[in-house]
């Protein structure tokens, strides 16, 4: 069995982790600080923050932020449901917006209708590596006086008007899960320029406590990494070339190998953007074929190819209580996510294409 996913590990994480272990940190330590600082220099930012995962992440923005019981915070109708989940966690109001049909991220358009005196903040998720559209979002944002955090999770490395992923709001969200691009098993980061929110931050992620040992003045929480993961984390960042050439080596292969098949298509790339597409996904065209997306994962895992479907978007979700999102509801049927990981091979990628052109034509 091909499977969807698995993590990139390359041999030398044994050097990395043993180190750690002997030097007896294992709860936060020094790899701690030294991923964060490798972490700020390559996406050219001034403060990372590690935590313990990436949903932890976006909470930790939310609080840096000053986000309250109360306030409206715009996410994506079409994504992974942790920005949801963690807007609710803090108390505040989800508000959902439909997505772009070609690109599958957040449509400015639909933020715009949504903006009203409660709203204080648009989470744009970089659905499976490919950009927002970042300029306009963060033209809106301006002309509302609306903070950003963008949710990077899925896009670490992936370029906007030749800026990183995660660095062109006022706070951007990583996550190092054992399947994204870097892993450490679970972790996750959080980015910014801005002092004051690095800070907050900071504090949020150990308990409320100030500079002065033992010392409170907010209620906080537990989301820091341990020095053991962020052992994990630094062996992969030394293994970075390699990753980022076979991950556009894959959806490069798969782009060629499937482009021109009629019935399906790709996401289409955000201008001014230059994508690291994290799991590479593909849509079946309901014109063509309706109904068919579960019908071709099921015949290619008997083929010996783990598939995955589209997120459930948040209005299929009853707890949610979203409204009709037509456009997530949609892509969300018709879209297959194809194994992508960084070990995955060209004649592997070749046989997952040939299968899904005779099934396809057939």
């Amino acid at each position: 069995m091909i499977p969807w996913a698995k993590p990139s590990l390359f041999g030398n994480e044994e050097e990395f982790l043993v180190d750690a272990i002997k030097s007896s940190w294992i709860s936060d330590g020094p790899y701690v600080s030294k991923f964060e600082e490798e972490f700020s220099q390559l996406m050219e930012v001034k403060n990372t923050i590690t935590t313990s995962n990436g949903t932890t992440a976006l909470t930790l923005a939310l609080l840096g932020l000053g986000i309250n019981p109360g306030d409206e915070v715009i996410v994506p109708g079409f994504c992974f449901v942790a920005p949801g989940n963690t807007v609710i966690q803090i108390g505040a109001k989800p508000v959902y917006a439909d997505v772009d049909i070609e690109s599958w991220c957040i449509d400015p358009k639909s933020i715009k209708k949504l903006i009203n005196s409660k709203t204080k903040a648009i989470i744009p998720v970089h659905n499976y590596g490919n950009m927002c559209n970042m300029e306009e979002i963060m033209e809106i944002a301006k002309e509302n006086n609306l903070y950003v955090i963008e949710d990077a999770a899925e896009a670490a490395f992936s370029k906007y008007n030749d800026k990183f992923a995660g660095t062109l709001g006022d706070i951007g969200c990583f996550s190092f899960q054992a399947t994204k691009t870097i892993t450490m098993g679970e972790g996750g980061a959080v980015v910014t320029d801005n002092s004051v929110f690095n800070k907050k931050m900071r504090k949020f992620r150990n308990h409320g406590m100030t500079s002065t040992k033992y010392m409170h003045d907010a209620i906080g929480y537990n989301f820091r990494l341990t020095n053991i993961q962020a052992a994990l984390g630094c062996s992969q960042l030394k293994n970075l070339n390699e990753i980022l050439f076979n991950k556009k080596r894959i959806y490069d292969s798969y782009l060629k190998n499937l482009g021109n098949l009629d019935g399906i298509s790709f996401q289409k790339i955000t201008p001014n953007s230059d994508p690291l597409i994290w799991a590479v996904a593909i849509k079946i065209e309901p014109s063509k074929f309706k109904s068919y997306r579960d019908f071709l994962m099921k015949e290619l895992s008997k083929r010996g190819i783990e598939t995955r479907p589209g997120f459930y978007p948040f209005s299929k979700m009853s707890f949610y209580n979203a409204p009709s999102l037509p456009v997530s509801e949609s892509i969300s049927k018709d879209i297959i996510v194809l194994p992508s990981f960084v070990s995955l091979k060209e004649k592997e990628i070749d046989y997952i294409s040939d299968n899904i052109k005779s099934l396809i034509k057939n």
